[in-house]
């Protein structure tokens, strides 16, 4: 038993280092740098509550999925600016990002610092993102978070 757990686990540990060694390599189309800089901002407008800039790259009908519940756009404006979530800090350890026609599919590896009720907590996640792209720009169509098992990378 003892001997299948640790294979397992040894298993595990070389598919996630084998897959850190993809990333580190990996070189990306000049579209997918173009989602994967677009998703940097928006961590970045999103840490500095910057709400307008936020307003134009949420499609009116997107989605967000939280750990306490999912809404709508006007509902994420309103709760980042009210500083109801604080995204403070998004560390990124892994992305990758498909693209199939006019639709950009992003995956983030993150260590999320925010401030939550007035409470500071750090959460791993893989956060998806899907962008569709209308009139030659890139809106923002869903952002979910899926909290991970693995404590953060710190």
């Amino acid at each position: 038993m003892k001997t299948t757990i640790l294979g397992l686990f040894l298993f595990i540990l070389s598919a996630q280092l084998s897959f850190a060694q993809n990333f580190a390599t990996k070189s990306f189309t000049a579209s997918e740098q173009e989602i994967i800089n677009l998703s940097k901002d928006k961590w970045q407008c999103m840490s500095d509550k910057n709400s307008d800039t936020l307003a134009n790259l949420f499609h009116e009908k997107a989605v967000f999925v939280h750990m306490g519940g999912s809404w709508g756009k006007e509902q994420e404006i309103n709760i980042i600016k009210s500083g109801g979530i604080w995204y403070k800090k998004a560390d990124i350890h892994e992305v990758s990002v498909n693209i199939i026609d006019n639709t950009a599919i992003l995956l983030n590896r993150i260590d999320l610092l925010a401030v939550v009720g007035g409470n500071e907590v750090t959460n791993p996640f893989m956060v998806t993102e899907v962008y569709v792209k209308q009139n030659d720009s890139w809106k923002l169509g869903s952002l979910s978070f899926t909290r991970l098992m693995t404590p953060p990378a710190r």
